[in-house]
């Protein structure tokens, strides 16, 4: 018995989120279907996260077990020759039969693109959120980091409850202006790369949020306060009532989906 590990980018404006859903395109289970073509074996992917529908991914992570002796770089091969041409398998690889993409994953990054031209760019109508008016990322950012750390996170979870507690933790959150697309750029928006793409007139603004685990909407909810944030209706002092007050009425809007990429998920130690 073998366990693969893929690494895996889609546009998912087509599919309706990562998990299989009966009569409905889902990521999983356009995979799922190439990977039964190629084995003649009925598998169980396990991906990181459950990615909702209309959102991208640069960088989700699944795993399934398997008997067949193609190797993993001709697995990855035949899988992209067979899916929706919206889905790309980066990468395949050999793992431990103890690796789990969703138990062992330690933390995971999400980014949320912001399109703050005046006039929206055509091509980026599938991958951003277009915000008209000048926002104050400066403000944005300050308030941002409210958020860091262990809290309840409930006034940002749509539908709550959806697990068994709100509580997540927040490692790191940035709202930084760029002047280029930096969707596929994974450690834009932190102070260890890419700085010198940074831009304070630029168009595009990147919210990066780090946190061990999210709940559902979670990074939209929180993108959605900050969006008010920039438009000077908020200020920091309301987003750590937001925050306090565990109520999501109080909060911003749930942001679009077509802004929101899961950008990487961190296993610690390569496994």
């Amino acid at each position: 018995m073998r366990n693969i590990r893929l690494r895996i980018a889609y546009d998912g404006t087509d599919f309706c989120g990562w998990q299989i859903q009966k009569d409905l395109r889902t990521v999983q289970d356009s995979i799922k279907s190439a990977i039964r073509k190629m084995t003649l074996e009925e598998p169980k992917l396990i991906g990181a996260g459950r990615t909702d529908s209309g959102v991208h991914a640069v960088g989700q992570v699944a795993n399934f077990l398997t008997q067949t002796n193609i190797p993993a770089g001709h697995l990855a091969n035949g899988i992209n020759a067979m899916v929706h041409d919206g889905i790309s398998i980066l990468h395949a690889e050999d793992v431990p039969l103890t690796f789990h993409s969703q138990f062992n994953a330690i933390r995971k990054r999400y980014r949320y693109l912001i399109d703050n031209s005046r006039r929206p760019f055509p091509f980026l109508r599938r991958f951003s959120y277009h915000a008209r008016n000048r926002l104050d990322v400066d403000s944005m950012h300050s308030a941002a980091q409210i958020l860091i750390g262990k809290h309840d996170f409930r006034a940002f979870e749509t539908h709550y409850p959806n697990r068994a507690s709100s509580v997540r933790t927040i490692e790191e959150i940035t709202v930084r202006r760029y002047a280029g697309w930096p969707i596929w750029l994974p450690g834009m928006g932190t102070d260890a790369g890419h700085s010198d793409s940074l831009d304070p007139e630029g168009d595009y603004i990147c919210i990066d949020v780090v946190a061990d685990g999210f709940l559902y909407n979670m990074v939209r909810c929180i993108s959605g306060t900050l969006l008010e944030v920039g438009r000077g209706k908020w200020g920091s002092s309301d987003v750590s009532q937001i925050l306090l007050g565990q109520d999501r009425s109080t909060a911003g809007i749930t942001a679009p989906a077509q802004g929101l990429f899961l950008m990487h998920v961190d296993y610690g130690q390569e496994i």
